[in-house]
């Protein structure tokens, strides 16, 4: 896999490819998304978007959860793509221990139906911590059956809707600053409305898809366009893999310049 931005750099090593996604230094939460689209914009090949994802997106895809403090996924995604069993590979977790950090990325669940089997294989097979994060207006009989196998959490305020920055803060405050979320896009349109991504990771697969895939983002729009930067962009195999960022100067979200 090759970089082409912003500086080109040939068959980076995976610490190579880490560097160049590293968050931004501090202590200020990093909100990413990622995500795989076909060129023509569909982003599921038979009702999922792993159909889309070749070598290179794969090899993204775990380094990104390598990293991050927390994986965030709507429960929507949870139940299509299943999330069940180990998130990540045996290098990931070496990887991690061995630079201080918990072998695995929390796993936080954003459910305000709480529409979830307390007794399902997310819970019953999947080794790490997981919470639930759920709004105030929570069922709460679902909540307690699902407090018996995860850790809920409901939001104060009294709305089915859950507020994006409620998330953010909630897990920031328990010392998860990473936060990389797979989506789905749901999720990320919420996102956009709050302004809350800072990252936006988004492989184009050479596929030509058509029919009625639905984009990588969906929902209400939002009040007004938000501008992202090219920060990076790598090929591998006629897929391109390119990282956005906001381009907000002074704020401590911009990353360091990516190095091989």
């Amino acid at each position: 896999m090759r970089r082409l931005l912003p500086d080109p750099a040939p068959d980076l090593d995976d610490a190579g490819v880490l560097g160049s996604y590293a968050p931004p230094s501090g202590t200020d939460p990093f909100v990413r998304f990622n995500f795989v689209s076909s060129i023509d914009g569909a982003a599921t090949l038979g009702g999922l978007s792993g159909g889309l994802g070749a070598r290179a997106d794969k090899r993204v895809f775990m380094l990104l959860r390598r990293s991050a403090d927390v994986i965030l996924v709507g429960a929507g995604t949870v139940r299509a793509e299943g999330y069940d069993g180990e998130l990540l590979d045996a290098a990931s977790r070496a990887w991690r221990l061995e630079r201080g950090m918990a072998e695995r990325p929390v796993l936080a669940v954003v459910s305000g139906s709480l529409g979830l089997d307390p007794d399902g294989e997310l819970f019953t097979r999947n080794p790490g911590q997981i919470l639930v994060l759920t709004s105030g207006a929570a069922d709460s009989g679902r909540a307690s059956a699902l407090g018996a196998v995860a850790e809920v959490i409901a939001a104060d305020a009294p709305s089915t809707a859950i507020d994006p920055r409620w998330i953010i803060e909630t897990l920031h405050g328990r010392g998860l600053r990473v936060i990389h979320s797979e989506g789905g896009p749901t999720l990320l349109g919420d996102f956009q409305r709050a302004d809350a991504v800072d990252s936006l990771c988004v492989t184009y697969s050479p596929l030509l898809v058509a029919g009625d895939s639905r984009r990588i983002s969906r929902g209400t729009p939002a009040d007004v366009p938000r501008e992202m930067a090219l920060r990076l962009l790598f090929e591998e195999e006629g897929s391109l893999l390119a990282e956005y960022r906001r381009p907000d100067s002074g704020t401590g979200r911009d990353g360091p310049t990516p190095t091989g």
